[in-house]
Order: C-alpha cells, then structure tokens, then sequence
C-alpha cells in the first residue's frame, strides 16, 4: 500500500482546498519544488500532483511549478488537472510524469481515455470525484448523473492503472477517509484503487490496513501531513509493517 502526498497547486503555489471549493484555499507552501524535496527526504515514494486552475481551464495552467517538481525530485509523479487531449497527455509523459490522472475527459470523453491508455500502458489513471456518490467534473463544478462504479466500469478492459476515488464532501477537511465507498468500490473492480478525501490521522492508515488485503492500493494525504496531524515518520513506518 502506497501513501501520496499531494501537492495541489493554485496560482504557482501549493494550497489546500476544503470540498474543492477555490475561494477556500490556504497556502501551504509558495515553492512547490521544495514541497517536493521535503516529501522526497521524508522518505514518500510518488507524488500526486492536481493542477487545479487546470482542472477548471481545460489545460495546463500551472505547468511551470509541474515541471520545476519533476526537477527537483527523482520520485514518480502522477498529474491530473486539464488533460483533455493526446497532445497533453503525450507532452506530460514525455516530459516525466509517471502517470496521467484523468477526471472530466472519464466523463465527457472516454474515448480518449482508452486511447490514452493503449498508448500508455500503465500510466493512465482514472479520477472519480464523486460527490452524494455521483461524479463530478471540471475542477468539481458540475455533478455527472454517473455514479463512480458505473463510471470505474466503463474502464475495466481499457488497461487503466489504476482508479483514484475522492470523496468530495471530505476532501480537506479531515473527516477521515470514506472507506466504506472506496472498498465497496474496490469490490466491484479489479483495477487498483486509491482512496482520497479526508485522510486525518494514523487511525485513517490503521483502518485501511485492517481491510482485506488487496482491496485498496494507497491512499493520498493533504492536509493532515502539512499541518502536522499525521506524522510522516511513523504513516510510513506503519504501512512497511514497522511499528
């Protein structure tokens, strides 16, 4: 099981959210690069990246704090925000993003998403936003009639890498993580899945670590790892099976 430290970018510089909503973001660090660096040291093993000005425009906004991340660490990446075509799908890859998160395009253009897949194999994953269990889309500003599981299963035989299922309604708020919706989603999938939203403390690791083994690949932390609330150090100490 991996855990992500996510670094969300707003304007150039890394922020958090609460529910996805933009007039509520506070900054956590001006200089994404070095957000990088400390999570690399601390010993993390990827990165979840979200462009979020992305996610609403459509594309790349903050690519130029995106690639001064992939400068600054060796450590995999995975993006999402705003790839809505081959060409920047093509353009992330190449450049050195790991993975390619894709949201709205699940929705609006699963096409894409397949061909994105094909052309590169397992570095494609699917992010469902789910809010009252329907998906959103664009940046979270509108609400799709899909629910996550009928979403997840369009996908099942396109090759994808994994899905990343985000529980809106906790996303930066540190509620803990929907394990009941990840799992139940997990079980009805055999992609990995990657539970997001809400993460608070050691107790939300514990918790995942006492599901039946396999059923959810990682989890994404925020907010609890910049203001303290989960120790580096000893999440990463827990999932090896250290303490």
């Amino acid at each position: 099981m991996i855990l992500y430290p996510a670094i969300d970018l707003k304007d150039g510089v890394c922020v958090r959210l609460e529910k996805g909503d933009m007039a509520k973001a506070t900054v956590f660090n001006a200089d994404p690069a070095a957000q990088a660096a400390r999570f690399q040291a601390q010993g993390f093993e990827w990165l979840h990246l979200v462009d979020l000005n992305g996610a609403f425009a459509g594309k790349a906004v903050n690519a130029d704090a995106v690639t001064s991340i992939l400068n600054a660490t060796a450590l995999p990446v995975q993006l999402g925000g705003g790839i809505r075509s081959m060409a920047q799908a093509a353009h992330w890859i190449e450049a050195g993003v790991r993975r390619i998160i894709l949201g709205t395009a699940a929705v609006r253009d699963p096409d894409f998403v397949k061909e994105a897949a094909k052309s590169f194999p397992g570095q494609v994953a699917v992010g469902l936003d789910a809010r009252d269990g329907r998906v959103a889309v664009a940046g979270w500003a509108e609400t799709s009639d899909l629910t996550a599981v009928e979403l997840a299963k369009r996908f099942e035989q396109a090759g994808i890498a994994a899905i990343i299922y985000t529980d809106i309604d906790r996303d930066g708020v540190l509620t803990g993580l929907n394990l009941p919706a990840t799992a139940a989603l997990a079980g009805e999938i055999s992609t990995p899945v990657i539970a997001s939203g809400g993460l608070a403390g050691l107790d939300d690791i514990k918790a995942m670590l006492a599901l039946e083994p396999g059923s959810i690949n990682g989890a994404i932390s925020g907010r609890a790892l910049y203001d303290g609330r989960l120790n580096a150090e000893q999440a990463l100490a827990l999932l090896k099976g250290q303490t």
